[in-house]
């Protein structure tokens, strides 16, 4: 499978390292207006979240400093988009009319009206589109999902699903809410998805917090209301630029036991109800290989991505627009109409 990727930061680089890892995903064609980055040098990428990029060789590849110019690239079959969140929908939908079939780096818009445009291009061209909501592939998060999709526990009576990390330093574009939707939008889509992926839509929604993304603070405590579900939090958000740790964490709990799991030193472990600890397999796959290797799969089968559908992406972004204008209203209850 011929494959481009437009875009060379820290998301492009991520994904690069993971195309690396999968079976017959051939990388063609690359998208940076960095000539850097162009060459193959991604070493100075900095992110959130593992190492420092590598140096590569694109010299038998097609190169583009247009992202406009890469989408009708003659040999890539597949587009992975990983440019700053404004171009996502604009990128997606080029390509898609371009005869390509598209995976884009979340979240799949940066509001409701552009994600729809996006899935509507999608259905009319015929190609596959997939937004890349990680934590539905994270080894740290597919046991609680098989156990809480699959209603092994019984009910779930409460869930807090927290995410944090300093202001992003390596990306200026970041900071520009008009161009990442800020930082609470850009960086809790993913706990909003991974709750959409457990319990579905909620029927209503209320939040507090504080923005001041100059200084690099914004964040959220956001409740999502769901009718058979006692209390489902949000929480997290930037904590000034620069040295704050970023972690991830969950914790559910449900009838036949609490299943918790913190990047900070905890790994997935189910506390039932008996009083028993059960440590949780998890896949040995990087999440990012996983999720890759699952929309070249749905591509080479002509299916639809079931796991991670564009119209769960579309209503994640949906969601995290309204729990953020839900935080202007200061716990203000604002229904749910995805």
């Amino acid at each position: 499978m011929k494959i481009g990727v437009l875009g060379l930061g820290f998301m492009g680089s991520t994904h690069i390292k993971a195309l690396r890892q999968v079976p017959d995903a051939e990388l063609v064609a690359v998208a940076s207006d960095d000539p850097v980055r162009l060459s193959g040098d991604l070493s100075g990428v900095q992110g959130n979240i593992g190492g420092p990029g590598e140096k590569y060789d694109f010299s038998a590849m097609n190169r583009y400093l247009r992202w406009e110019d890469a989408v009708l690239d003659p040999v890539a079959e597949v587009l992975d988009i990983c440019l700053p969140t404004d171009l996502h929908a604009p990128a997606a939908i080029a390509a898609l009319r371009a005869g390509k079939h598209v995976l884009i780096e979340k979240p799949l818009a940066l509001n409701g009206k552009d994600a729809d445009q996006v899935l509507a291009v999608a259905r009319e061209t015929g190609k596959l589109v997939m937004t890349a909501q990680v934590l539905r592939f994270f080894p740290a998060y597919v046991p609680l999902a098989t156990l809480i999709r699959g209603k092994h526990l019984g009910a779930v009576r409460s869930a807090i699903l927290r995410r944090r990390c300093a202001a992003p330093a390596w990306s200026g574009w970041s900071a520009d809410s008009s161009r990442s939707g800020g930082g609470v939008f850009d960086l809790l889509i993913h706990d909003v998805d991974m709750c959409l992926y457990l319990f579905g839509k909620p029927v209503a929604v209320s939040a507090w917090g504080y923005e001041n993304l100059a200084a690099g603070v914004d964040f959220i405590t956001a409740q999502l209301h769901y009718r058979n579900i006692a209390s489902v939090t949000v929480t997290g958000g930037w904590h000034h630029p620069k040295a704050y740790p970023f972690s991830m964490e969950y914790t559910v709990v449900a009838d036949g036991g609490t299943v918790e799991f913190s990047s900070a030193g905890r790994p997935p472990a189910l506390y039932d109800a008996q009083g028993e600890v059960k440590m949780l397999e998890m896949p040995e796959t990087d999440g990012y290989q996983a999720e890759v290797a699952y929309f070249l799969d749905c591509v080479r089968s002509g299916s639809k991505p079931e796991r991670c559908s564009p119209e769960d992406s579309a209503a994640a972004v949906k969601l995290t627009q309204l729990m953020v204008e839900a935080r202007t209203r200061n716990g203000e209850r604002i229904e749910c109409n995805l």
